[in-house]
């Protein structure tokens, strides 16, 4: 009877100690979602390269949460941890219990917690845009600056959006990092979240990536809306050839004008122009090989599990969240639109020298939305080809997010 006893107590135990004594619906809804995360970047193969870690991290949260972000505390009072740390501020989260404030410092964590620091420090999202750089050709952009104004066009979506969230109840920090989904640009998202608002990271990071994965589905039909059949078959010139000393000043020239102008966008900015500075130069071909496959390769893992694991069912289901992806697809929308009507006033300004399909171009998503401009156009004469020239504003528009986040966290940080 009493070895009867003990093995139904060791039964109990495992139970109690199992997941299913602690996970709610929540968690259990978001596993589904992590599995239709996986089917969509396997199968669909939609930034599969991205979309499967974030899936992964999503699964893993879930199914554990003890080895995502927040690991265990020591709560220290106030006055043992400033003696611990004379002249430093406080730099975690404080409880006041029985009138005594605590210090909530993380004593340890799981791995998804210590991988998240990269994202809470700011440091993944610089570290893609190295690589970023490292695989760009501004050469088209150089070869038709004009490109510049479709890029800068794009991200007005940013900012339309930006007022909308506040209009709709959200902060104006939360509203920042909402509005930069419309940049189509995974890593901005996710470094201005981290900045303005850390506890939106899963839902805005899941938003930002599932957009750029839906670039050929979202994008042709407001193409197609905006634009006249007449417009779509414009063919435009070839570019002029672009020297090796112009696609070398242009990185350097860039990162002195951003600094100088806008010093929060330097991070990003830098990091890119570093990256290409590396390409161009042709002087340094191990660090640009590594920073365009290995480093960028772990990195990406990296962000995608650490952000994976902030999309909790606690955070991710709520009304909030829908309005946030719902804010977000808006948000990516405008962007389109407003590049593709830059593009008919440029078209109209240059006595249709212009195609507005290249405008779409403008978000941030390199090259897809650029290959998606080559597709619409050769849909209406399959002897067009607006690839490079979709290029100009596609690399501009990468440029213009990293510009429009320093603005945001300027202003709002």
């Amino acid at each position: 009877m009493e070895l009867l006893n003990q093995f139904w107590n060791s039964v109990l135990s495992i139970i109690s100690d199992s997941a299913f004594s602690t996970l709610t619906w929540h968690n259990y809804v978001m596993i589904v979602i992590s599995f239709l995360l996986v089917y969509l970047a396997i199968r669909k193969q939609y930034e599969p390269l991205v979309l499967l870690p974030i899936a992964v991290g999503m699964l893993l949260v879930n199914l554990c949460p003890a080895i995502a972000i927040g690991g265990t505390t020591n709560m220290i009072p106030l006055k043992e941890y400033m003696a611990a740390h004379p002249g430093e501020t406080v730099k975690y989260a404080t409880t006041v219990l029985d009138g005594v404030i605590y210090v909530n410092e993380p004593h340890s964590g799981g791995l998804l917690f210590y991988l998240y620091q990269g994202v809470k420090l700011g440091i993944y999202p610089p570290l893609i845009f190295l690589g970023i750089g490292a695989m760009t050709d501004f050469g088209p952009l150089i070869s038709n600056p004009k490109s510049f104004i479709l890029g800068a066009a794009a991200q007005i979506g940013i900012f339309i959006t930006f007022i909308g969230a506040i209009l709709l109840g959200f902060s104006t920090s939360e509203a920042g990092a909402i509005g930069i989904i419309g940049g189509a640009d995974g890593p901005t998202a996710i470094y201005v979240t981290s900045i303005l608002a850390p506890d939106l990271l899963g839902p805005i990071a899941v938003a930002a990536y599932s957009y750029m994965a839906l670039v050929p589905i979202i994008q042709p039909p407001i193409m197609r809306l905006l634009t006249t059949k007449k417009e779509r078959q414009i063919k435009m010139t070839q570019l002029r050839p672009v020297s090796k000393l112009e696609k070398i000043l242009f990185p350097i020239i860039v990162t002195v004008v951003v600094a100088l102008l806008l010093p929060d966008a330097t991070t990003l900015i830098g990091m890119l122009m570093f990256g290409n500075l590396m390409k161009e130069s042709g002087v340094v071909d191990r660090i640009t090989n590594t920073a365009k496959n290995e480093l960028m390769n772990i990195i990406t893992i990296f962000l995608g599990i650490s952000v994976g694991s902030t999309a909790t069912g606690q955070v991710f289901l709520s009304l909030r969240t829908i309005g946030i992806i719902a804010l977000g697809l808006f948000a990516f929308c405008m962007g389109t639109s407003f590049g593709v009507l830059f593009g008919k006033i440029m078209c109209k300004a240059t006595g249709g020298k212009v195609n507005p399909l290249i405008g779409s171009a403008g978000v941030s998503a390199v090259p897809m939305a650029a290959r998606v401009s080559q597709k619409v156009g050769q849909e209406e004469d399959p002897s067009n080809f607006l690839l490079m020239h979709a290029m100009g504003p596609n690399v501009a528009g990468v440029v213009g997010s990293a510009v429009a986040a320093g603005v945001l966290i300027s202003i709002l940080k």
